[in-house]
């Protein structure tokens, strides 16, 4: 009896080690929550690329966009929990939305499983040429003379793009109107033309702009300057001390994942960012490699959380 009981116990210790061994044994569909041709869809394409020669089964990336990336994340979080169904998303969806829409059908930290944080994303800070400054400082100074006079342009009410202007606005204790477009594209218009003074926008984009001279770079709101923008400083060199805020792209799979396929999923992801030629990639494309394993992710995401939702509350912010 006793010898049947070991052989038993061997045989299911031998299955599971078999099954996880095993994954992936089928494509892995990888959701992103926006239309394709977006900076989430070339960050997808660029890893699943080489995950695919990881773990030796494609990647076949889904487009299931709306509501600023909640469908995409509600097909994640109803999907199951085998390894098969992964997330990609950014800031908005994993931190912001959470305190943005007051029906969110997901909670980050309880619907999800973090497997691995793959990049940060500064953004920039930026003028009309016409506006005479050419300084963070001096724009904070001219803004400050001319209260409620200033205008500053978004890709949306509750994105990054609103948002981290809020932070730099309640910082420098500034009174700046906020002008919401559908999209980046007619804000940059905007701020090219003078309509709007102010905008706050992801790197590549606003360095392809800066360089034409189409609009005037004053700062970038990582800690460290950007390749890109080699000769912008800091919002802190600019004399705002601790002013940090940088978005984030990471990789989520459904609740209740098992701990071995989760690990197996994060070290794929360690290994292709250690990968030189997409690290050279990535930041061409204005995020910087910012690895994190499925532990430390779920820690940062909690320290996330409550910093997002009071930028969310100063700004007045809701969508339902």
């Amino acid at each position: 009896m006793r010898f049947r009981h070991l052989a038993v116990t061997a045989f299911a210790l031998l299955a599971t080690a078999t099954a996880q061994a095993a994954f992936p044994e089928k494509p892995i569909r990888l959701v992103i929550g926006f239309p394709a041709g977006g900076p989430l869809d070339q960050h997808a394409r660029l890893l699943a690329d080489k995950m695919q020669a990881v773990l030796g089964q494609p990647i076949v990336v889904d487009y299931k966009s709306g509501a600023g990336g909640t469908v995409g994340a509600q097909d994640v979080m109803k999907a199951a929990p085998d390894g098969y169904t992964l997330m990609l998303a950014n800031t908005g969806v994993m931190v912001i939305n959470p305190a943005l829409y007051s029906r969110l059908p997901y909670a980050t930290l309880k619907d999800f499983t973090p497997i691995a944080r793959t990049a940060m994303q500064p953004l920039a800070l930026l003028v009309t040429p016409q506006l005479p400054v050419k300084t963070l400082k001096e724009f904070a100074d001219y803004a400050k003379a001319k209260p409620g006079q200033v205008n500053y342009g978004s890709a949306g009410n509750g994105g990054i793009s609103h948002l981290v202007p809020e932070m730099f606005k309640n910082a420098a204790g500034l009174f700046m109107v906020h002008i919401p477009y559908r999209g980046s594209a007619p804000a940059f218009t905007d701020l090219m033309a003078g309509q709007v003074q102010f905008m706050a926008e992801s790197i590549p984009q606003a360095a392809a702009y800066a360089k034409q001279g189409k609009v005037r770079a004053l700062a970038v709101t990582s800690r460290e300057r950007n390749p890109a923008l080699p000769d912008v400083p800091t919002v802190i060199e600019s004399g705002f001390k601790g002013f940090e805020v940088v978005g984030f792209y990471g990789f989520l799979a459904p609740a209740g994942l098992p701990a071995d396929v989760t690990a197996k999923l994060s070290d794929a992801f360690g290994q292709v960012l250690n990968n030189p030629e997409v690290r050279s990639r990535m930041v061409a494309q204005g995020a910087d490699p910012a690895y994190l394993g499925s532990a430390d992710f779920g820690k940062f995401l909690a320290a996330e959380m409550p910093r997002w939702a009071a930028a969310v509350k100063a700004s007045g912010a809701k969508l339902d």
